[in-house]
């Protein structure tokens, strides 16, 4: 059954259509959530980290309705122009970043090959959720190794940053 590109699920769970971009719709669905990660947590100041943490836990359940109606409604199994979970995965992986872009872009990289790569547990949320639940999840898990990676890297680097670096 199709769905159509106006109902609600559709718009949300494709990430208001970047999902049915052509080539690698969950590449492009992170992409666009690396960019709006930054403008978050740098347009709210020192409660950036909270608003986007709160932003992606409130799109996580959101995804959570949206995927799942949309995978019902096309009776597929995670849809690959689904990219929701992309975008709470990919929030989650940018927390406590400091303002400094090519961070959000090394968190970009972290959190795609994570997605991609699927290491345990990543592969078996994947493989054994079910629904919009299911196709969340997994993207959730790959996003707090992504962040865990940002985190050790920062702390290594052991550097106060700047908006200018």
């Amino acid at each position: 059954m199709k769905i159509h590109p106006m109902h609600p699920s559709t718009i949300l769970s494709t990430w208001f259509w970047v999902g049915l971009l052509p080539k690698a719709p969950g590449t492009w669905g992170s992409a666009v959530a690396v960019v709006m990660a930054y403008f978050i947590q740098t347009g709210f100041g020192e409660r950036g980290t909270a608003v986007l943490l709160l932003a992606a836990i409130a799109v996580f359940f959101v995804g959570w309705w949206a995927a799942g109606h949309y995978e019902a409604r096309l009776d597929g199994d995670d849809p690959g122009e689904v990219v929701i979970d992309e975008v709470a995965g990919q929030w989650i992986a940018c927390l406590f970043l400091p303002p400094v872009w090519w961070l959000y872009l090394l968190a970009f990289v972290a959190f795609r090959v994570f997605d991609i790569f699927k290491p345990w547990p990543v592969d078996h949320l994947d493989k054994h959720g079910t629904g919009g639940l299911g196709i969340m999840q997994d993207d959730l898990a790959a996003g707090v190794y992504a962040l865990l990676v940002m985190q050790v890297f920062l702390m290594t680097l052991g550097t106060p940053w700047t908006a200018t670096a």
